[in-house]
C-alpha cells in the first residue's frame, strides 16, 4: 500500500480474518474436508466479471496467508486499478483444501471492497479542480469497518474518524442533552487536557447561529449539517478559514460540484459504505497441477 491507514494494524487485521474463519469454519469445513484429498494441490483464479476499481487484493492475500502460509499468490492488478469483465485479479496456488476453505471469505471482503472502491472514485471524481476532500462516515457495517473504510481509501476517498475514540464530535444529541454548543466544546476541551491525549473537536451545527457559537467556542472543525448550497456557502464565509468546514447529511452525487464551490473542506457522505452495491468476482478451480 502507499498509504497506509493507521487502523490497519497487523492487530486488527488478525483480529477481523481469525474472527471471520471463526465465524465461517467453526468445528471445520465439511464439505471440503468429506472430498477433497489432503495432499491435493491446486490453483485458482480470481475472476473479475464487472468493471469496477478493484479492492481487497491485499486483503485477500493476507487471508490466504494467515489460514496457509504456504500459499503463492501471483497478482496481475493491483489495489486502486481499473479491472474489466474477463480480467484475471490474481493466481493462487497450493492445497486445494485451503483455497475452498478461505474461497468465500476473500469473495466477500473483495465484492464489497470493490463495490465501494468503485463507487468512492466515480464519486471522488466529481470534485476533481477543487480542494474539498471526500470523507465517509462511521455508517458501516458491524465488524466490517476495517475493510470498509480501507476501500474508501483505496477508491481515493479520505478517512473520517474510524471509531468513536480518535476524535471528538459532538452532534446534535451530545448538545441537546447538554444544553449548549459552548459549554460541550468547553467540558471537551477540558476532558482533552485531562485524558493529555490530541484529539480534535468537531460540533455539528444546523443553522448560522449554531456555527458563529461553534465558532467562538473554538471548534477545530464545523459541520454544516442537512443546510442548503447558499447557507453552507454563508458558513464558510462565517468561518473565513479559522478551523475546517465539512459538509453532511443528505449529500448526493450529483449535488457535489455544487457543495464543493461553497468552499468546505469536506465533504462526508454516508452513502460511500452503506449504499454501495457488489462487484461481480469469482474464484474459479485451474485444474493445471
Amino acid at each position: 500500500m502507499n498509504k497506509i491507514p493507521e487502523y490497519l494494524t497487523q492487530e486488527n487485521l488478525d483480529h477481523f480474518i481469525k474472527n471471520a474463519l471463526l465465524e465461517d469454519i467453526q468445528d471445520g469445513d465439511h464439505s471440503t474436508l468429506s472430498t477433497i484429498p489432503e495432499d491435493l494441490q491446486q490453483s485458482a483464479k480470481l475472476l473479475v466479471k464487472e468493471n469496477c476499481i478493484l479492492a481487497g487484493v491485499e486483503m485477500a492475500e493476507i487471508i490466504f496467508k494467515t489460514f496457509d502460509e504456504n500459499l503463492e499468490i501471483e497478482n496481475f492488478i493491483k489495489d486502486g486499478e481499473q479491472a474489466k469483465v474477463g480480467d484475471i485479479a490474481f493466481i493462487v496456488k497450493g492445497s486445494a483444501r485451503s483455497i475452498l476453505s478461505t474461497e468465500r471469505l476473500v469473495l466477500n471482503c473483495m465484492q464489497r471492497m470493490s463495490g465501494i472502491a468503485t463507487l468512492t472514485h466515480d464519486w471522488d471524481a466529481r470534485l476533481i479542480g477543487s480542494k474539498t476532500k471526500l470523507l465517509d462516515t462511521r455508517k458501516t457495517t458491524p465488524n466490517f469497518r476495517i475493510c470498509e473504510k480501507w476501500a474508501v481509501a483505496i477508491g481515493g476517498g479520505t478517512n473520517h474518524r474510524y471509531g468513536l475514540y480518535d476524535m471528538i464530535m459532538l452532534k446534535d444529541n451530545h448538545i441537546d442533552y447538554n444544553g449548549s454548543i459552548t459549554n460541550a466544546v468547553k467540558m471537551a476541551k477540558e476532558y482533552v487536557q485531562t485524558i493529555g491525549k490530541e484529539l480534535k473537536i468537531e460540533v455539528e451545527t444546523r443553522n448560522l447561529d449554531e456555527v458563529k457559537e461553534a465558532l467562538e467556542a473554538g471548534a477545530d472543525r464545523i459541520m454544516l449539517d442537512n443546510m442548503n448550497v447558499e447557507t453552507m456557502k454563508k458558513a464558510v464565509e462565517m468561518v473565513n478559514g479559522a478551523c475546517e468546514t465539512e459538509a453532511s447529511g443528505g449529500i448526493t452525487r450529483d449535488m457535489l460540484k455544487d457543495v464543493a464551490t461553497t468552499g468546505v473542506t469536506y465533504i462526508s457522505a454516508g452513502a460511500l459504505t452503506h449504499s454501495a452495491k457488489n462487484i461481480d468476482l469469482s474464484l474459479k478451480a485451474i485444474k493445471t497441477l
